[in-house]
């Protein structure tokens, strides 16, 4: 990932969940850069190196309906 990202120059993610199941595993972060939520979902092989890689990114909303942000924990 840092390769990927190193074009791009400096990239200040804050990671806010990481699960795993199986051989996939799914991280929550808020890419503060550009300002946007991200979930990067890993499929990886028996070695553990990342062999399929999806995500979603979206604009972070200055307000929303529910008034809850997009990291928030909820007990």
């Amino acid at each position: 990932m840092q390769a990927f990202f190193a074009a791009a120059g400096a990239v200040d993610f804050k990671v806010h969940r990481i699960i795993a199941a199986g051989d996939l595993v799914a991280v929550h972060s808020h890419n503060k850069t550009w300002n946007t939520a991200v979930v990067d979902i890993f499929r990886l092989n028996d070695e553990g190196k990342i062999v399929e890689h999806w995500d979603v990114v979206q604009p972070i909303p200055d307000t929303t309906a529910n008034g809850n942000d997009m990291f928030s924990q909820f007990s």
